[in-house]
Parts: structure tokens; sequence; C-alpha cells
């Protein structure tokens, strides 16, 4: 079945306390989404983020971001007053989020939340919710919370400089300092507990709208994270903790030295004796969160990038055979077929082919990729399958008037002749590759939302191995207006990709 999306990142929704988050504004994007004609929302990793505020660089693969807790809901909940969610006002710049200043003002905030839902007067019926919640994800959120604990203890160091008592996980450094943090680790786990309600309040909500959520995860973990600290067997550290090798991916026409991510790689052999037990219990974490999975780095399932620790740079890695299809063989039985999108993008073997062949999901194409080179460039419409996500670009890459605007000359011009125009401004530029995405074979069109408001590379999400002004931009409050709504919801129709609450009302009802 044809169907659409819209990429947006939850940070990126309007909202009146510095980021986007669960609060009335999300609900609003859900609304215009089913009056648009979408199927689908395409949302980044919704972890906690930390040092560059990566959401793929996140403090847990199964936390969530405190950030995007709705403070007029803490309010409605009378955790929180009007006057003490002012205090939390990091919107001054409506369409950019300021990190610093959410850390330094949004935690004490949700802490005055926090001592009121744990005094006297809290409600015993959300005190027992909290309860059932912390006993049912105990196997992950005590770590977590320990985890943040300690890392707040020791200035935000990451977890391989602190004392080698907690470092280690020293049984007698963890008990002293459960002891002594029991409260912070209730606060921690509160804001996972509020968290996980708001968001999934907001799924159902776009649930029963005809709405789909696709959930985003990166292949690996942070190497600053709970995941790291608390089950160092998963990865390849030494008695020591300390990694052999890292990921990263080799030098390429962009990059000379490639690019050195840093993280933990997997120790395949132990996941395999366990069944793939660990992931497993995080896929299935995911399913809960989402109704798809588009996996980052996919095709680091067949071969991965190993770069040996400490080096500066990742000219010196090699490539290491992975899991394969043993993997997703499990995955399969203990979660079925449908569900996962493979992001198959960067050098892409005939092994990787044929691992995503044999896994059946859908790879993706992107449209910006198409125009560099001739007729048999796999990124062209016409050299689609059904089965695959089409974009014009992704949080990757600039937006489309920004590619466009800065394509080379001979890009520019495949592309104007590919759309039969001699020539057009970067905004129409913009248009057509919608058009394209839409009008292509891919049962999946999804559009970021930079695009649909034709917006230069100011708005763009990411420019990857750079840190600094990355995941800031915002959605302005009423960008997304009636006009847009109406064309969105034309386009998607003309192309046969209107949800189920939009299908068969047909473009004769706008050209009434």
């Amino acid at each position: 079945m044809r169907a659409g999306g819209i990429l947006l990142p939850v940070s990126a929704l309007p909202s009146k306390y510095g980021i986007g988050g669960f609060s009335d504004e999300a609900y609003q994007f859900v609304d215009f989404l089913r009056e648009a004609g979408q199927t689908y929302w395409q949302v980044l990793p919704l972890g906690p983020t930390g040092f560059g505020d990566s959401p793929y660089q996140a403090f847990s693969t199964f936390a969530g971001n405190p950030y995007f807790i709705s403070l007029e809901q803490l309010q409605k909940e009378n955790l929180l007053t009007e006057e003490e969610c002012r205090e939390a006002d990091c919107g001054e710049q409506a369409d950019s989020v300021d990190y610093g200043k959410l850390y330094r003002t949004r935690f004490a905030v949700l802490r005055k939340a926090w001592n009121r839902f744990r005094s006297p007067e809290g409600s015993a019926a959300d005190k027992e919710a909290f309860r059932v919640f912390r006993e049912e994800n105990r196997d992950w959120l005590e770590d977590y919370c320990l985890f943040r604990v300690l890392k707040d203890r020791f200035g935000g160091k990451s977890w391989m400089e602190w004392p080698d008592a907690f470092k280690n996980r020293e049984p007698g450094a963890l008990l002293e300092a459960e002891e002594k943090e029991t409260a912070e680790e209730g606060f921690y786990a509160f804001l996972e507990y509020e968290f996980l309600k708001q968001w999934r309040e907001l799924k159902a909500y776009a649930n029963r709208q005809g709405i789909r959520i696709i959930g985003d995860i990166p292949i690996y973990v942070a190497m600053d994270s709970s995941d790291a600290w608390a089950a160092p067997e998963l990865f390849q550290f030494d008695r020591d903790r300390v990694p052999q090798a890292v990921a990263g991916v080799p030098p390429d026409v962009f990059s000379a030295d490639g690019q050195l991510w840093g993280n933990p790689l997997y120790d395949w052999e132990y996941h395999k004796k366990t069944g793939y037990s660990w992931w497993v219990k995080r896929m299935t974490h995911c399913r809960e969160l989402y109704d798809m999975i588009r996996i980052d780095h996919f095709r680091g399932f067949e071969a991965y990038y190993s770069v040996p620790y400490g080096e500066k740079t990742a000219r010196n890695g090699r490539w290491v055979k992975g899991p394969g299809m043993d993997l997703f063989r499990v995955l399969k039985k203990a979660m079925g077929q449908a569900g996962v999108i493979a992001e198959d993008l960067g050098v892409i073997t005939d092994g990787v082919k044929e691992l995503i062949r044999e896994t059946g999901y859908p790879g993706m194409k992107v449209l910006q990729f198409a125009f560099g080179s001739g007729p048999d460039n796999s990124f062209l419409p016409w050299n689609y399958p059904a089965n695959c996500v089409v974009y014009t670009g992704t949080h990757d890459n600039d937006t489309t008037v920004g590619w466009y605007h800065n394509a080379e000359p001979g890009e520019k011009r495949f592309f104007r002749q590919y759309v039969g125009r001699q020539r057009m401004t970067d905004r129409e530029a913009c248009r057509e590759m919608i058009r394209l995405a839409l009008a292509s074979p891919a049962d999946l069109a999804v559009i970021p939302m930079q695009d649909w408001l034709e917006l230069g590379n100011s708005a763009r999400i990411n420019l990857p191995a750079t840190v600094g002004t990355n995941w800031r931009w915002r959605m302005l409050p009423g960008q997304a207006g009636p006009e847009l709504k109406a064309e969105i919801l034309e386009m998607t129709q003309v192309y046969g990709r209107a949800g189920a609450s939009e299908a068969g009302q047909g473009t004769e009802k706008n050209q009434k």
C-alpha cells in the first residue's frame, strides 16, 4: 500500500519552553498530519543526550529524553505551577534549541515536580503506578539511574574517567552510592516514568488518528552510556574495561580521514552465545515505543568497520564480519517480520544487498544522491523496487533548497533534464524533488518538514562529523499553516498516498 509521511524530530516541534516535546503542539502536529493525508510521522532517536546533543549518542538505549516531558502536563497534574514553568523558559530563539540553557534550567524545574510527586500530599495512585513502572523496568532502569547519579557526582565525566571502584562496578562502591543517593535515583526514575507515560499517551492519540510512528535507533550505543558501563561483556572491552576497537567509517570522497565515531563495538560471539537476548530486549522495547523502527547503519550487521582504540582518525580501520542473518532469524522469531526499515546508505557491498534481500526489510532511497551520475544510479526513481522508503533527504543531508543551491553544475543540469524544466529557483527545485518522491514506485515516501516548508540550509538538522551547531533547528509556531496542509493533501492524493482518514476525498474536494 502506497503511503506518505513527514520526518520531524520531536525536538523541532514548536513549544513555549525552548525545545519541542510532548506538549499540545505535538498533538496539533498529529492533527496536521492526519488532515494533510499522511500516514507516518518519523522521529529521531528519543534517548537522553549528552555532549554534542546528538540523539545518536544517548546515555542509554532504553531511556527517554527528559527535555521532551511536557511541563504543561506536569502543571495539569499539580506538580508544577505556571510561574515555575516560566522559569524554565529557554525560548528566546523560537527557531533554535539552546541546549546549554536547557541543561542549566530544566532539571531544576523537573526536580520541583519530583519533590511534589513524592511528598506526603502526592497522589497515592500515581505513586503506586510509579512503583509498578520501576519494577517492570528494573532490568535497565536501576543501572541507568545509578549511572546518572554517579555522573552527577563526578562532574559529568565519562564513566571511563570515574574512580576505579565505580568504573569497575565494585559491589561495595555501588552499595554505598545506592544507600546515599536513594532520592536522586528516584528523581531520574521519575523522569523516565513521566517520559514514558506522556509518550505513550501521544502515540496512542496518533494511532487513533491513523498516524503511525516511525522510530529511529542507532546500531551502536554511546561509549559514555549506562549500557556500556553496566554490561561491558556485550562489547569488545579488555579486562580493564578499555575498548579494543571502536566504530567508524572509512575514508571516502567526502572525508580523507573517514569518520571516527568512537562507539564501542559489540562482541558478537558473546551475543550469539546468549541467543542475542540483549538485542531481543532492545528491539522489543522499541516495538513498544514505535510502530516501525528504522535501524541506522544497517550495513554494520553484515560487516562493521573496526578502528583500533586510540587512533586519531579512521584511516587505519578494517572491515570485520558481523552477525548477518543469524541475528535477524532470532529477531523475527521473537518479533515477527514487519516493522523494520533498513538504513542501507553508504558503502553497500553485494553482501549487504544479500542481507537486506534475505531479511525482506525495505531499504532507503535518497533523491539528493540521484543526480551525480548517469541513469544506472540506484537512487533514481526508475530504479526503485516497491519495497523501499524514499526520502528527498534525511537528517544528515542539507535541506533540498540548500542542496540545489549548492549542487554542482552537472547535478543541477541533470536534475533539470530529469524533471523537464530548463530553469527553476531553489524553492521550485525543492517542490519538484518532493513530486519525484511522491510519484516514485516506493511504497513509502517520507519528506522532511523543512522541505515542505522550502527552507534553506539554516534549517539543516545535522552536518556529520561536526559539533556545536547540530540538532538545533525548530519549526516556528504557525509555520505549517492551512495553505501548506491543503497543498500536502492534494499532492499526496494525486500520487495515491493519502492516509485512510483522507483517502477517497479526492482532489475534486480541493477544486470546488
